[in-house]
């Protein structure tokens, strides 16, 4: 270990009790949700008024993007773990949405629609640039996250949470700024102005690098030639998600397929060759990774059904639907520290709620949204615009949901999986949110109501809406139950730390000691 990383701590001090690499990771990752966010806004939108695209292919098309965007993380954590190493994944993955952001730009005649139309190829090209970039970013950044803590630090929670705070200003700002000019004045510039973002996270993750304390690099000295055949392997990647995004219905077997290997995969692995303990963590895991599916189908309504539903049923006073995207947002940043605290002054006093437990809160919560949405639809009726408020209350639902499920999830998957797998179980997260998204694709698809009529397209929206939101809160209820179970799966009693700086391990374990915590009732 370099003097470099060993001192890391003393060399360059902290913020607010962390890392000051934690920061260059919360700006970096904020400027890429920006950029994300800010295309999402509008991507229903161009696929069903600029690409003429019907309600139903244009909900399959999103689900089918949106699942890639997680699966990739898989293949992208693996090769990082193996070969790259984390920070240089990430650039790489900064590299290629820089590109597909700025692709996206090029849209062609205005309403052309995509029927014998050329410049599809390029959007569809954009798309899979996005798609690979997102996969060798988005698990490993949340890696680098972990490896500035030890695994028993009581700060890793709330360093997660912070980070979240830094997806979520990003993810506002670029729904708002992104959403607002898309439409207004056209989408080369609402997608083009995303790409500027995603261009300012590159400068600040290069500049930032002495930061991060050594942490993310590769496993052992890479040859030139093996890192450039990792970067060639990324690019056939590009190749196999231009094709992937164009026959929507190949990413339902990928997901069936590889998804159904990669879990034997992990369990086998926990069985044969961790030990008893470690191996229980694994379980743990796998079905916070599983419950999260659920929670991730109706969540991610938000881009695709619920983004229409807002454009054409709700009384939104003018104001374009696109903008609507950045509440969810603008919550987490207003309600993550709050929740940081809140887990932070529980965990002082032995009481805060274990992870499983917040994981059934959290599928509660995106099922009541929906229930409350129905109800207050059709309670005024269906001939008549739905409230705005009731959108800002089905979003404060998901949103208090999301914070005791993903922030939570992301600390836990670092904290259970062994060093050796920890971008492995890291793209595993990302992997059961890619087949959320393909069944949150599939559930849109159900809402599409075209040639219906106003009133009875609402109706249809509706029912799907209640049937989903009745699914959830029973499932988060068994979650509830079950989840003292699974906690002691997860063993905090006896986690140790991995190979890190011994000013790290120090400085973590005087918090621990100042604040009176016993490992069992550590943050999870």
């Amino acid at each position: 270990m370099s003097s470099e990383v060993a001192h890391g701590a003393d060399n360059h001090g902290t913020i607010l009790g962390h890392p000051k690499g934690l920061f260059v990771l919360f700006f970096a990752e904020m400027w890429e949700r920006f950029s994300y966010y800010g295309m999402r806004a509008l991507l229903i939108f161009y696929l069903t008024k600029h690409w003429l695209f019907s309600d139903e292919q244009a909900g399959i098309i999103y689900g089918a993007y949106t699942a890639l965007v997680y699966i990739t993380p898989v293949v992208g954590g693996y090769l990082a773990d193996r070969y790259l190493g984390q920070r240089k994944a990430v650039l790489f993955g900064a590299v290629l949405l820089t590109l597909g952001h700025f692709f996206m730009a090029f849209e062609g005649q205005p309403a052309a629609g995509h029927e014998g139309n050329p410049v599809i190829y390029v959007f569809w090209m954009a798309l899979a640039l996005i798609i690979v970039g997102s996969g060798f970013l988005k698990a490993n950044i949340s890696v680098i996250v972990g490896q500035l803590y030890p695994r028993t630090d009581v700060r890793r929670d709330a360093a997660y949470t912070i980070f979240y705070m830094g997806i979520n200003l990003g993810a506002a700002l670029g729904s708002l700024l992104c959403g607002y000019i898309g439409e207004t004045y056209g989408w080369s510039y609402g997608f083009g102005l995303a790409g500027i973002g995603m261009l300012a996270g590159l400068a600040v993750f290069v500049r930032g690098r002495p930061l991060l304390l050594g942490r993310g690099e590769p496993p052992q000295p890479l040859a030139t030639s093996r890192e450039w055949t990792m970067y060639g392997a990324g690019l056939c990647m590009v190749v196999i998600c231009w094709a992937a995004v164009q026959f929507q219905a190949l990413v339902g077997y990928v997901l069936g397929g590889f998804g159904g290997a990669l879990v034997l995969y992990v369990l086998f692995t926990a069985v044969t060759k961790l030990a008893a303990e470690e191996r229980d963590r694994i379980f743990a895991a796998m079905f916070l990774i599983l419950t999260s599916i659920v929670f991730w189908a109706l969540f991610e309504q938000a881009g695709s059904s619920l983004n229409l539903f807002t454009d054409r049923h709700v009384d939104r006073g003018g104001v374009p639907a696109s903008v609507f995207q950045s509440i969810n947002a603008i919550y987490i940043v207003l309600l993550a520290p709050v929740l940081a605290a809140l887990w932070q002054a529980m965990g002082r006093k032995g009481i805060e709620p274990s992870a499983p437990f917040k994981f059934g809160l959290g599928v509660v919560q995106v099922g009541l949204g929906f229930l409350v949405l129905v109800w207050g639809a059709r309670s005024v009726g269906l001939d008549v615009p739905t409230p705005v408020i009731l959108i800002f209350l089905i979003y404060l639902l998901h949103t208090t949901g999301e914070l005791c499920l993903s922030p939570v999830g992301l600390s836990a998957m670092n904290r259970l999986a062994p060093a050796h797998m920890a971008s492995l179980i890291m793209g595993t997260w990302f992997f059961a949110s890619a087949t959320g998204n393909f069944a949150a694709g599939l559930i849109a698809a159900a809402t599409g109501g075209e040639g219906v009529g106003e009133s009875a397209g609402k109706a249809v929206v509706l029912d799907v809406y209640s049937t989903v939101g009745w699914v959830a809160v029973g499932v988060g209820v068994v979650v509830l139950v079950i989840s003292p179970l699974i906690r002691r799966l997860m063993h905090l009693d006896t986690l140790v730390d991995d190979n890190v700086s011994d000013d790290l391990v120090g400085e973590g374990a005087g918090e621990a000691q100042a604040g009176g915590i016993h490992p069992e009732t550590r943050p999870a």
